[in-house]
């Protein structure tokens, strides 16, 4: 399998990625919908990764659109794949395969790593068994699925498969060892040694009663020290002197050594009474050495084949986990809302000479989470074009302009990220950034002053922006007088207009919404125009519509609302 194959970064050698900052996720409301996802702070991180970097390259949108539209519409597939990746996780982090060295793990955890290894393969072969559903279309989850036939195409799973099934195998002859322990004239033990490994089980509960049978029956006892020939007496490094029927009682757990998946934390348990400074409590590890000494080849085979298919079993598989897991969350996501009656639909890349954006029904999706009952979202339209590149929108107070302004932000991102979006339509071109100037927090403006630190941050991404970009202004250069903010906006936004920038600019500054058509005429490249929040009755209706500004009137509006017009304050003269 390519070990740089993805699901998410196609193209890899050829694409160039743009991060998108920390504050421009906040402004856009994405922090909030990623916690929305999922509570797990790991799967926060991974998506919020991926959905900062912005490409402009139009083949990865519509190949990351094609994956998430096969994991959308086919849930038993989100379902199985996410049983399969927790198994897989859950195996990662409780087992012994993260271990490095076989060689100090001893016998018995290669054993259980190989019981590891084939619960592996069974994920596998799951995976593949998912991905063969016929109604898969994607070019990303097709290409999956040939990548993983041709593992087995090429023999590796079937062949992991018989390995582990023999090596099983041999490892369940293994039921019991003999142990030959060397006394002298005062009846001490002076040595020990493995004597034998055993296909059957002792008939008798230990060594003691054993010992006993032996020391009744002068015929049990041998008359030389010679063993059966397939195996080698290995004397223990350390003498021990401590009393022969002491040491037997010790140790005597060791014949219930039998094959078992987890028999290296039993064979710990079976050791009685062992005092730490006699040199008896090593004679556990001991055992484990000279078992491997003694089925050297069948340790060397062990390692072979986990050398051989770990990277394949664990690497270049278990990579794709957090990939499938950021289509499933939103997915699960976006499935929940639509269920709830919230509207989505699949982006389309525009073709060459179309608009830059035509959007229409579109919401915001954060607001869109907050709301209960999602017959209260109030749907927009908005296009980018040649007559509308730089819209000046302004608005009554809590009319809107900022929940719109996020709203546009946050369908290039889901739609550049594969995702379905908040609208009935959306067709765009792509954007390599978005940049926000929201207000900035008290303590971000002590050194330089709120104008200060606004005309840097905007020069700073006035620098980084290109025609490709979206920025989006929400009520800059609006902490200083309305003349000194006036004029520092209109230059902005006439180099905005020269450098052919996606702009929204949300302000009060009526006056320079106003001047979109004279900005026209003295200002070359992208057109800008005005964008108005439109009152019905003096209402926030929470609708935009490209207009001159209502200018003063959203002011009375408010005035009347909160009962400070001169007639209502005086009483001269009684109010509509």
């Amino acid at each position: 399998m390519n070990d740089s194959f993805s699901i998410l970064y196609p193209y890899k050698s050829e694409t160039t990625y743009k991060q998108l900052s920390a504050e421009t996720l906040h402004d856009l409301g994405l922090d909030m919908i990623i916690k929305s996802l999922t509570d797990d702070g790991r799967e926060q991180k991974m998506i919020t990764n991926v959905i900062s970097q912005m490409t402009a390259d139009p083949r990865v949108c519509e190949y990351r659109q094609k994956v998430f539209a096969d994991i959308l519409a086919l849930p038993e597939l989100r379902t199985k794949m996410t049983e399969l990746f927790d198994k897989m996780e859950f195996i990662r982090n409780f087992g012994s395969m993260h271990k490095s060295s076989d060689e100090e793990l001893g016998l018995w955890h290669l054993f259980h790593r190989l019981d590891e290894l084939g619960d592996y393969i069974k994920c596998v072969e799951a995976m593949r068994e998912c991905l063969s559903d016929e109604r898969i279309q994607s070019q990303g989850l097709t290409d999956l699925r040939e990548n993983i036939n041709e593992l087995y195409d090429e023999a590796y799973f079937a062949e992991m498969k018989k390995d582990i099934a023999a090596l099983k195998l041999k490892a369940s002859d293994v039921q019991s060892v003999t142990l030959g322990i060397n006394v002298n004239e005062r009846f001490e033990a002076v040595s020990m040694g493995l004597v034998s490994v055993n296909s059957k089980p002792f008939k008798k509960s230990g060594i003691v009663s054993n010992f006993a049978d032996a020391l009744s029956n002068k015929d049990k006892i041998n008359d030389t020290s010679d063993w059966d020939g397939d195996m080698h007496y290995h004397q223990i490094d350390k003498q021990n002197t401590a009393n022969v029927a002491s040491f037997i009682e010790k140790f005597g757990g060791f014949n219930a050594v039998r094959n078992n998946s987890f028999v290296d934390g039993r064979i710990r348990a079976t050791v009685v009474r062992t005092p730490d400074d006699d040199g008896a409590s090593n004679s556990t590890f001991y055992l484990e050495t000279i078992l491997n000494k003694m089925l050297g080849s069948l340790v060397k085979k062990l390692r072979d084949t986990l050398t051989k298919y770990a990277n394949v079993a664990i690497v270049n598989i278990s990579q794709l986990i957090p990939e499938f897991v950021y289509y499933i969350r939103f997915a699960e996501f976006i499935g929940r809302l639509t269920d709830a009656g919230a509207r989505f639909c699949e982006a389309n890349v525009a073709g060459e000479g179309g608009s830059d954006m035509e959007a229409r029904g579109l919401y915001n999706l954060r607001l869109a989470v907050n709301l209960e009952d999602k017959s209260e979202i109030v749907p927009n339209d908005l296009d980018f074009d040649a007559d509308h590149m730089l819209y000046i929108l302004t608005g009554a107070n809590r009319g809107g302009k900022t929940t719109i302004t996020q709203a546009v932000g946050q369908l290039y991102v889901l739609a550049q990220g594969g995702i379905s979006v908040p609208a009935e339509g959306f067709t765009y071109r792509p954007v390599d950034c978005i940049y926000t100037h929201f207000p900035a927090d008290e303590d971000k403006t002590m050194d330089l002053g709120r104008l200060g630190e606004e005309c840097i941050r905007f020069k700073e991404i006035y620098n980084e922006c290109t025609a490709d970009s979206l920025v989006l202004m929400n009520e800059t250069f609006s902490t200083t007088s309305f003349e000194e903010g006036y004029y520092i906006a209109r230059d902005s936004v006439r180099a905005l207009m020269e450098k052919r920038v996606r702009t929204i600019y949300n302000t009060h500054m009526h006056k320079l919404a106003s001047d979109a058509d004279e900005l026209n005429r003295i200002t070359g490249g992208a057109k800008a125009s005005s964008l108005i929040m439109k009152s019905d009755g003096g209402k926030r209706s929470f609708r935009v519509e490209v207009a001159s500004p209502e200018g003063s009137s959203y002011a009375s509006d408010i005035a009347k609302k909160y009962g400070v017009t001169y007639e209502m304050l005086t009483g001269s003269k009684t109010e509509e």
